[in-house]
């Protein structure tokens, strides 16, 4: 590759206000490293888009949203796809891998609400929408008050259904308000001990094609090693789980120099029980102590409560 015969990479994208902006994001971050480079986007629809009027987790989970970006890359359209890391599979097609995860922005859930201060000032009995098995069962574990609706679609949707008055507060992730400058309608942060964040919420993740070697070392400059060691932890305890995307499963791994601690939680959608372990250890040993935790849950039970949800 030469500055006279630039590569060009072709991001495949949902088009989706925040899935263009991880798109626009890594475009951004690859002409800062790479200037030589020509960057363009492909976006497209998936069927995770189109399909609106039943929960994720009926219909396939969250790899919905990735498929078609993966056959865009094999049929040779795109070169890249850019994903919320919270939104990626355990497991990827043989062809493809995690080849860069970005800085993460803030992982935790936010609450939204044009009423309300935080989710202790709401009164009893009244409605939160969110679709996160996670989050339900968490809210539903600290609030068992509350009445807790399905909500889908974009953010912009999911806070036009708010302001709508469908229902009193809503739980978003931090990150995707501040992405899309909308950190104003955050009015309170759900810190790790009422609402455990979602196995690499937070963090962007670029997968590619494995044999493309040009093309790997020029995503390294846009790996964060210590976003990078966070979620490989998380992503080992979820792997172990044998955990999908859309399941009450939280995790969240801090590092203090070169100590790593994570924390994760296995729930009762109900959230009549709640399942926590943690482990900490030496960074070089992320995934080790991802599966550790792990094997604390199931040892708690874990494996049972989730195996009642893919029946």
């Amino acid at each position: 590759m030469t500055a006279t015969t630039p590569r060009t990479i072709r991001i495949a994208t949902r088009k989706s206000a925040l899935a263009m902006w991880q798109a626009e994001y890594v475009k951004a971050e690859l002409l800062k490293h790479h200037p030589h480079l020509s960057v363009e986007l492909l976006p497209m629809s998936t069927q995770g888009d189109k399909i609106l009027d039943t929960p994720l987790a009926k219909i396939g989970g969250k790899g919905l949203f990735i498929k078609e970006l993966e056959i865009a890359m094999l049929e040779g359209r795109a070169d890249i796809a850019v994903h919320s890391m919270k939104d990626v599979p355990v497991e990827f097609p043989e062809e493809f891998g995690l080849h860069a995860i970005c800085v993460r922005e803030n992982p935790f859930d936010a609450f939204v609400s044009n009423t309300y201060e935080n989710i202790e000032a709401l009164p009893q009995g009244a409605v939160v929408g969110t679709s996160s098995l996670r989050r339900q069962c968490q809210i539903r574990k600290y609030r068992p008050d509350l009445q807790i609706r399905d909500l889908r679609g974009n953010v912009n949707t999911r806070l036009a259904k708010l302001d709508n008055g469908d229902y009193d507060a809503i739980i978003l992730a931090a990150a995707g308000l501040i992405r899309l400058d909308m950190a104003d309608r955050i009015r309170a942060q759900l810190d790790a001990d009422v609402s455990l964040p979602a196995v690499g919420q937070g963090a962007v993740g670029i997968e590619c094609r494995n044999d493309d070697a040009e093309l790997i070392e020029l995503l390294q400059a846009l790996d964060h090693e210590d976003t990078h060691t966070r979620v490989t932890a998380e992503r080992a305890m979820n792997t172990r789980l044998e955990g999908g995307c859309q399941v009450p499963i939280g995790s969240f791994a801090t590092l203090d120099d070169n100590e790593l601690t994570i924390t994760g939680m296995v729930g009762q959608p109900d959230g009549s029980t709640l399942l926590y372990a943690s482990a900490t250890g030496d960074r070089q040993r992320a995934a080790e102590l991802g599966t550790e935790v792990a094997e604390a849950l199931l040892a708690q039970g874990a494996g049972e409560i989730l195996k009642a949800l893919y029946d």
